[in-house]
């Protein structure tokens, strides 16, 4: 591997044809990567030139974006099947509105997908104001592909980056306006395209770049079966009830891969909720993907679970993975704060910890953890992290959930799919794409906008509440579980002190198969826009 600094180039070997390049960081605002193919005038050709999380491959598929796993993003290219007139692809990463002086330890790397070698290595020196970067470009001289350290910023963000380069960028709701001019140290003289003068061209293409939300559903959810667009669906209603159906955070989850899980998996019902959740992180997460994370005696990290590889992700983990004779939340839990806040190492905090976005966590698990203690301390160092656990017990306990058959169809009905008739001028789509109307917003006892948060609704006795989408479990359920005592440990929790925020929330349901889509979604909602509204108050998560 070569290390090089701003300005400076390596050489890619020849026989490497694909490469990819990563963007790391390991602490601060969450980042964004993405990537722009370049003619000789150090331009793109038109607005199909931006490889980026709305857009996710160039128009001949020769540029792709990999998608986010913690605090790595990525983008690859073929290099030998790139268009003769593209000779660079800069590689950008943009901070979602943050200054760069947050970033903690950003780098980029080049990859040989062959191989696996790191062929160059960027260390990324301490910026200032500016809220995207150029960290590099991978340009071609005499037939041969070279890597360029490149450190160059813009205080206009991604937006004003890419109008830079020539790309026509409508980032509806909001107006226009006239895009600032870069700010940035002008790199040293090297065999390298020059680069682009900072004032905005005019489009190069006829439509223009939308990073609207609905933009991005449509273009992530073209081509997948209707089953998978119904989720989608179905958990944005859950979240515009909730006043969400703009807010953005990093999914996960968890999975219990302990034997006594075997059934649940070999009947397909862990499958399911699996592709139930990736709705969710759908709607929430700009790359549309959920990390997965698995836990037994141990706990693992299994990747991310996204719309390209969830047919037959279960049926693939359990080929790799066996299932474990032990359950121990603990290690789960560490795995995922290592993961998300690599400084904790998933060891004690007793401070809060500010990020740009939040980790919202979906644990599913069928018994008692083997270790107790380990879990009271996650969930107490979490507590001061802006990370959300939804705990969801496969069986019964106290706060055993009865499915109703007819929810989705009373309560959370998507025209389109057989919930109420679509009457007159009903809306048709999904929330967030454009002109579908609003519902109705908040949580109960929010108040109205523009007035300060009110602290969210008390709980009910028993494990972080309960509720949501439906209750009890019916009178013998409840004495079923009162003398098994499933989740008795979880349900505890609920009077856990020392916890900066309570950071959690649990209900439990016999057959997870049985409750349906939007039940599902309305409990996983139940407690976490109140905590949301928590963290922001508590200096967790940015105030707006």
């Amino acid at each position: 591997m070569t290390t090089i600094t701003k300005g400076g180039n390596v050489p890619l070997p020849a026989a490497a044809g694909r490469v990819r390049v990563e963007v790391g960081w390991s602490g601060g605002p969450n980042l964004d990567a993405a990537a722009l193919l370049l003619t000789s005038a150090g331009k793109v050709r038109s607005d199909a030139d931006m490889v980026f999380y709305n857009q996710p491959t160039s128009a001949e598929g020769s540029v792709r974006h990999l998608g986010k796993s913690g605090t790595r993003d990525a983008v690859a290219a073929d290099l030998a099947a790139l268009p003769p007139t593209i000779e660079t692809i800069a590689v950008t990463a943009s901070a979602d509105g943050a200054p760069f002086s947050q970033v903690i330890g950003l780098s980029v790397q080049v990859i040989d997908e062959a191989s696996g070698a790191v062929v160059a290595r960027f260390d990324v020196p301490p910026a200032g104001t500016e809220t995207a970067f150029v960290l590099g470009e991978l340009y071609k001289r005499n037939n041969a592909w070279k890597f360029r350290a490149v450190g160059q910023g813009w205080a206009s963000g991604l937006a004003g980056l890419a109008q830079d380069y020539g790309i026509s960028v409508d980032d509806d709701p909001a107006p226009a306006v006239q895009t600032p001019q870069p700010v940035h140290t002008p790199p040293p003289a090297a065999p390298a395209p020059t680069a682009p003068a900072p004032t905005a061209p005019a489009s190069a293409g006829n439509s223009s770049i939308n990073m609207n939300k609905g933009v991005r559903l449509e273009k992530q959810l073209r081509g997948q079966p209707p089953t998978m667009v119904k989720l989608v669906k179905k958990a944005g209603i859950s979240l515009e009830k909730k006043g969400l159906s703009d807010h953005r955070a990093r999914v996960a989850l968890c999975l219990d891969i302990s034997a006594s899980m075997t059934n649940l998996y070999r009947s397909g019902k862990v499958q399911e909720l699996c592709e139930r959740v990736l709705g969710l992180a759908v709607q929430f997460d700009d790359d549309g993907a959920c990390d997965v994370f698995t836990f037994g005696t141990g706990g693992y990290e299994e990747g991310p679970l996204d719309l390209r590889n969830y047919g037959g992700w279960v049926q693939n983990l359990v080929g790799r993975r066996r299932l474990e004779g032990g359950t121990n939340y603990n290690r789960a839990m560490e795995a995922v704060r290592q993961f998300y806040f690599p400084e904790s190492k998933g060891g004690p905090r007793n401070s809060p910890r500010f990020d740009q976005l939040p980790v919202y966590v979906m644990f599913v698990t069928d018994g008692q953890t083997t270790d107790q203690d380990g879990t009271r301390n996650q969930v107490t160092w979490s507590s001061y992290e802006p990370l959300f656990w939804q705990f969801m017990g496969l069986g019964q306990s106290s706060r055993n959930v009865t499915p109703d058959p007819n929810y989705d169809q009373t309560k959370h009905a998507v025209p389109e799919f057989g919930g109420q008739p679509a009457q007159q001028g009903a809306p048709v789509g999904y929330p967030g794409q454009p002109g579908y109307p609003p519902a109705q917003q908040g949580y109960p006892g929010q108040p109205p906008q523009g007035q300060p948060p009110a602290d969210p609704p008390k709980k009910r006795r028993g494990l972080f509440g309960g509720g949501g989408g439906g209750t009890g479990g019916g009178f013998a359920a409840r004495l079923a579980a009162m003398a098994t005592g499933d989740f008795k440990f979880l349900e505890e929790l609920d009077n856990l002190p020392g916890r900066y925020l309570d950071n959690a929330n649990f209900f439990s349901v016999a057959d997870p198969g049985a409750l349906p889509d939007g039940q599902l979604y309305d409990l996983m909602m139940d407690e976490y826009p109140g905590w949301v509204a928590q963290a922001r108050q508590q200096g967790l998560l940015p105030p707006h």
